[in-house]
């Protein structure tokens, strides 16, 4: 009877080695799959989604820069307009 409990121990130990080992497995599994992956998408030449990010924001940015410097051109042409008419204009004789 006293064998009884050892062999227990260690088909509990061998059940606890292989469920380690298969962790490990699929950890190296996982990470050798993701190395691939990772190769695979490099190889297409793929942006990440953060640099996306960020070059939509800069992309916004410019068009708002854009917008604003359009709304100054617009006023001084305005302006040069009003001061070409003052100067070109003949004298009023009041």
């Amino acid at each position: 009877m006293a064998d009884r409990p050892r062999f227990f121990d260690d088909l509990a130990g061998v059940a606890g080695g292989a469920f380690s080992a298969l962790t490990g497995l699929k950890e190296e599994i996982h990470a050798m799959a993701r190395a691939r992956i990772d190769e695979v998408l490099s190889s297409l030449d793929l942006v990440r989604r953060d640099e996306l990010d960020v070059a939509r924001e800069l992309a916004t940015r410019a068009r708002m820069a854009q917008e604003d410097a359009d709304t100054r051109i617009a006023k001084l042409e305005e302006r040069l307009s009003d001061l070409e008419k003052a100067v070109t204009a003949p004298p009023s004789h009041d």
